[in-house]
């Protein structure tokens, strides 16, 4: 399916490329020039302008890393040595394109639960952003929602946990995703983590509440790093370490 709306007053068309109905509602993939964008039940979600914000996840993940020595940052090495990453959220493919390319992460996960993002990684235009990270050796695409993932009883741990399934804990793109920001869902991540992992949370907007419920739940080394954008409030990284 190929849609589009004319530009107006010198904006650029929106084409709408495909539009699928999932068990978790609507998805739609639209370009407007150049730049491709991901909308989820009509919310926009991510396009693929800048990256910044998503590179800087992976990035402030590992950088926590190296600072505490805790995940055992190995720069040559058996990649069983190496830390783990889970990405919770494909995307338009930033950040497991940038973790691909960090050759001091052994295994990377990432979770997606819509199918339509998958197929247009692995065979449509956002193949270009994610740069063939999903045939990398390292790489395994858990095809299923992040909630029930995490929550599984026999579940893997991580040593950086880097999330970006939607525009920040108090603007979800599905309700169901607000247990995961609350008491009970920051418990379940803190289980999720090694001794000295790190949690990295993307948000389109800063959030003090975030912050203090990170602390309340036996986070340690909260910091919020702010990523200006060109227009608005700056888009962050929330990160905090399990210290025990």
């Amino acid at each position: 399916m190929t849609t589009g709306l004319p530009g107006r007053d010198g904006q650029e068309a929106v084409v709408t490329l495909d539009r699928r109905e999932g068990p978790y509602g609507e998805v739609v993939l639209r370009q407007r020039g150049r730049d491709f964008e991901i909308i989820a039940n009509g919310c926009f979600l991510m396009d693929t302008a800048d990256g910044r914000s998503e590179r800087l996840l992976v990035q402030a993940a590992l950088d926590e890393l190296d600072r505490t020595g805790a995940g055992a940052v190995a720069r040559t090495g058996d990649r069983a040595e190496r830390p783990s990453v889970l990405i919770g959220g494909l995307g338009v493919g930033f950040s497991l394109a940038y973790a691909a390319a960090e050759p001091r992460w052994g295994r990377i996960a990432i979770v997606e639960r819509e199918t339509a993002i998958i197929d247009w990684h692995r065979t449509g235009p956002l193949g270009a952003f994610s740069g063939g990270a999903l045939d990398d050796e390292r790489v395994e695409v858990l095809h299923t929602d992040l909630l029930e993932y995490l929550a599984a009883a026999d579940g893997a741990r991580y040593d950086a946990l880097c999330l970006d399934i939607d525009n920040g804990p108090d603007w979800t793109v599905t309700e169901s995703n607000d247990g995961l920001y609350g008491a009970d869902g920051l418990a379940v991540l803190w289980h999720r983590l090694r001794v000295g992992g790190v949690l990295a949370v993307w948000s389109a907007r800063p959030s003090a509440g975030f912050e203090e419920a990170l602390w309340a739940a036996g986070f340690s080394d909260v910091v919020t790093h702010e990523i200006p954008v060109a227009r608005g409030v700056p888009d962050v990284v929330h990160l905090a370490r399990r210290a025990g």
